[in-house]
């Protein structure tokens, strides 16, 4: 894992794991069975431009056939699956597909320009979904919080999204005219994420086809909900072992305070006694006899609280990600306003 996005794996994620499955299945079909095939998957402008190969614009840019992009790429699509399940799969495939669309258009474009001014003639690009690839670091940048792993060097610091960028910098360098390839995407991502010339309500995927998509795509790529998360990574001393653990000790107790908070909130329902009056819960006992149950407490931690004023800002950020404002503030309290613990509070519900 690159990030912590909650549940590991591909659930709810149908539409990432096709995309991880199919394009490189039928890549390696290519490259081992049926080599002579392959010329029909280049990315070659120079045809669809004089030959009028308009077909090339549609092969050349579903599947790879570089080694090292496979590998690159598939990395990414399955770190970038936090979308599909943040928006849902019809929204991250209306931007897979609008986004694809105009990495289309930019290429000509770029083409064009680097031929008139620099004189510099482009034919083959590199080939596979590598152009909505790169457009997705641009809501990678913009919505996924930035939280700081270790200290390096000072003022610079490793971050849960350092290796995204150092996978997507390791496909840029992997053929001459990548540079392209990626300036094209982040323009067609820019574009689409900031919805200029309203370009979100032209390019997307209609209900009935999203529809469709879903009854095709389900039964085959549907995984099934993980029971058990994956044991913590063990890492190269006892100190890091023991944070991991203290991490997921502190994840835990948030989203126990974040139930107890949303129990409190509901109405007693009509006709039923309230129990919890007469039998307390096992934390307001210890709180009502501090003695007889200590509870030893961290330097520079406090016990959320239901009055913990939260600020705005932050409840907006949260909403800007799609979560749902009683859900930001409920997040907040429990972790005691801190907007990296509440994000990922909120990607586990």
């Amino acid at each position: 894992m690159f990030t912590s996005t909650g549940s590991k794996g591909l659930y709810k994620a149908p539409l990432s794991k096709s995309l991880l499955l199919v394009p490189n299945a039928l890549a390696v079909l290519l490259m081992l069975v049926l080599p002579q095939y392959q010329n029909l998957f280049a990315y070659n402008l120079q045809a669809a431009r004089q030959e009028r190969q308009v077909w090339r614009l549609i092969c050349g840019r579903l599947i790879c056939l570089d080694l090292k992009d496979i590998f690159c790429s598939s990395l990414l699509i399955y770190n970038f699956r936090i979308f599909e399940r943040r928006f849902g799969s019809r929204k991250f495939a209306s931007f897979l597909f609008g986004t694809w669309i105009l990495t289309a258009l930019v290429d000509f474009l770029l083409v064009e320009i680097l031929h008139t001014l620099f004189e510099l003639q482009v034919d083959v690009l590199p080939s596979g979904l590598l152009g909505t690839i790169f457009a997705l670091f641009v809501p990678f940048y913009c919505t996924v919080p930035r939280v700081q792993v270790t200290p390096l060097l000072g003022q610079m610091s490793v971050t849960n999204k350092t290796l995204v960028y150092v996978v997507g910098f390791q496909l840029l360098t992997s053929n001459a005219f990548m540079w392209l390839i990626a300036l094209s995407g982040l323009l067609s991502g820019l574009l689409y994420h900031c919805n200029v010339l309203r370009v979100q309500q032209v390019l997307f995927v209609p209900g009935w086809m999203a529809h469709s998509g879903s009854l095709l795509l389900e039964p085959l790529f549907t995984s099934s909900e993980p029971t058990v998360e994956a044991a913590v990574g063990m890492g190269a001393t006892l100190d890091i072992q023991r944070q991991q653990q203290m991490d997921m000790l502190d994840q835990q107790l948030m989203m126990s305070q974040l139930a107890q908070f949303r129990r409190n909130l509901q109405p007693p329902q009509a006709g039923l006694l309230n129990w919890s009056q007469f039998f307390p819960s096992l934390r307001q006992r210890v709180q009502n006899h501090p003695a007889v149950f200590p509870q030893p407490q961290q330097p520079g931690q406090s016990q959320p609280s239901d009055n913990t004023p939260i600020a705005e800002e932050q409840v907006a950020r949260l909403m800007e990600m799609g979560f749902s404002r009683v859900d930001a503030q409920e997040a907040l309290r429990a972790s005691n306003n801190d907007i990296n613990m509440a994000t990922n509070v909120l990607l586990q519900l």
